[in-house]
């Protein structure tokens, strides 16, 4: 941890760890190919035994007091459910923004009753096209990626103060945006196959920029075209890595 914690709090990040122990940190590793595709392979380790005593802490419960905008990736769902439930119904009471991640078809196909828990306090849901597609396979909804969308944007929330934000990314195909009733199209920019390095972080990365604009209060456009170059950005070097100089314009 305290390297891990050295490179992340580096970059100007406020982390507040669990540590376990007797568990090592969690490990990701992947295969690349000549044309940037991976194969990944994840020892979940100390990732997996998160505790609420954890979230109970004073510490832990100071900085959700303090944020106005709370994400999970949907990862949490597999051990961690009643933390998430905790915080999401602090969200819900005081208004605050839940942001939530499909993170991966697994998660939608053998952990649905939990996210069906989690998905009312959810004002955004971030999911590519294949965790979408899944959805509508175990709701009986089909394979249309922007209906699938419509219907979970129009699933129940525990708070009515704001509409749910449903954002499908595509690859290199539009990214969908699905809330109150319609869907809206964000072509991606073309990115030159010989500048493709890597696609590691892809997503994490597209779900950066759009938050970083969401939080500024920023237009959905704004927030999904920050999000298509943090995206394309990351694409074009060797793992979760940007450039240490940001030009990013708008």
């Amino acid at each position: 941890i305290p390297f891990f914690q050295h490179c992340i709090t580096g970059e100007g990040v406020n982390v507040h760890y669990q540590e376990h122990p007797d568990l090592a940190t969690g490990t990701c590793a992947y295969l690349l190919n000549h044309r940037g595709e991976r194969a990944l392979i994840a020892n979940t380790a100390a990732s997996t035994y998160f505790s609420t005593d954890h979230l109970r802490t004073k510490k832990s419960m100071e900085l959700v007091s303090a944020a106005k905008f709370l994400y999970f990736p949907g990862f949490f769902l597999t051990d961690c459910l009643p933390s998430l439930l905790r915080v999401a119904q602090i969200s819900a009471d005081e208004g605050k923004t839940l942001m939530l991640n499909l993170s991966a078809p697994f998660i939608v196909h053998f952990f649905q009753d939990e996210l069906m828990r989690v998905i009312p306090y959810c004002d955004i849901i971030f999911a590519n096209e294949t965790e979408t597609i899944a959805f509508g396979e175990v709701k009986g909804w089909g394979k249309e990626v922007s209906q699938i969308a419509l219907r979970i944007a129009g699933l129940p929330k525990a708070s009515g103060s704001r509409p749910r934000f449903v954002v499908v990314t595509q690859g290199y195909d539009a990214t969908l945006v699905a809330s109150s009733g319609s869907v809206s199209t964000y072509p991606v920019e073309k990115l030159a196959n010989e500048l493709l390095v890597d696609i590691n972080g892809a997503g994490e990365a597209f779900v950066g920029g759009f938050v970083a604009k969401y939080i500024l209060g920023e237009q959905v456009g704004k927030c999904v075209r920050a999000g298509h170059w943090t995206a394309r950005t990351v694409i074009q070097n060797q793992g979760c890595t940007f450039p240490k100089t940001c030009d990013y314009v708008g």
